[in-house]
């Protein structure tokens, strides 16, 4: 099924395409990144979106043992948004290193330098040099369509609800951009209103994106939109009901840390705060297993019991 039935949207990608650094696991042998369970760290603060997708991974992969995490905090120390106990590491990647040290990281502990700093790398690589028997997350021939889920989230969600929310914009302007995240969103509503996941009955990469972009239009871009703008957002029922159904999955809820998003949001953003910041679409932290008690025990599979639920009808909850 391809994704083109959604709405198109401009390929540009918010991740930049010059990551500082671009290494590949079993992609270059010349390189020395061989697949080697243990040798590899992850260095991720799930407030920061690109990092939220690599955990999530990351559990579904069950990849403890095989590449441990080293958590950061929710919120940057350092400016540009830098993590201090990173600069150590960036330093001894590249001669001078004078960008900031951000996250996510994948690290080498043998060389004690960085593989990449490039999460759609990652993630692939994690996937399909780590994943052994687990279900794919990049199924072949599926790979296009996951990468314009990609753009979609980017472009036809973040970005458009950006644009929207924007405070030194005109009211044409924030219309034109709450139309487009709409149709964005009306687009994935009559899909998911037919299928369990995305891209048909499994789950893959597309649904970590796209629950990912869910994720932050309702905890962070929804503090600079308007009341009216978060009902008309709220009202595509299979759509929230898919990202309350994957929510409880540990896999993606227990990474959830909703207080870190919500102190890294407010701690560099600038923009005003509107009446929709008091309409929550999900009431994510009674939809998420408790992280404390998910920690080891995530499950392995990528299925999940039922379908879309039909009981959700009200826009809102709570």
């Amino acid at each position: 099924m391809s994704v083109n039935a959604l709405t198109a949207v401009p390929s540009a990608r918010s991740i930049p395409a010059t990551s500082a650094f671009r290494g590949r696991i079993g992609c270059d042998a010349r390189s020395g990144h061989y697949p080697v369970p243990g040798r590899y760290r992850l260095h991720l603060s799930p407030s920061c979106p690109h990092c939220l997708k690599i955990a999530v991974a990351h559990s579904l992969l069950g990849l403890e043992d095989a590449c441990p995490v080293t958590l950061l905090p929710a919120v940057p120390d350092g400016p540009g948004g830098e993590h201090s106990a990173l600069r150590p590491l960036y330093e001894a990647s590249a001669h001078r290193y004078a960008g900031a040290a951000v996250a996510p990281v994948l690290s080498d502990d043998w060389s004690g330098r960085i593989v990449s700093t490039h999460a759609p790398d990652i993630m692939r690589d994690l996937a399909r040099r780590f994943g052994g028997e687990r279900p794919p997350l990049y199924p072949k021939g599926m790979e296009a369509e996951i990468e314009a889920v990609g753009h979609l989230c980017e472009q036809g969600i973040n970005a458009t609800a950006q644009r929207a929310g924007r405070a030194d914009a005109d009211d044409a302007e924030r219309d034109s951009a709450l139309g487009s995240l709409l149709r964005t969103l009306r687009s994935l509503e009559g899909r998911l209103a037919r299928q369990d996941y995305l891209l048909g009955d499994r789950l893959t990469a597309a649904d970590i994106e796209l629950w990912v972009g869910l994720v932050q239009l309702d905890t962070v871009h929804r503090w600079h939109l308007d009341a009216a703008a978060v009902h008309r957002i709220a009202d595509h029922p299979a759509l929230w009901a898919y990202a309350r159904r994957l929510a409880g999955d540990p896999a993606f809820g227990a990474h959830l840390d909703l207080d870190g998003i919500a102190r890294r949001h407010h701690a560099h953003c600038r923009g005003l705060e509107a009446a929709g910041a008091a309409v929550q679409i999900v009431e994510w932290a009674a939809h998420a297993p408790d992280r404390a008690s998910s920690r080891g025990g995530e499950r392995g599979g990528h299925r999940l019991s039922g379908g879309v639920s039909t009981a959700v009808t009200g826009s809102r909850e709570g």
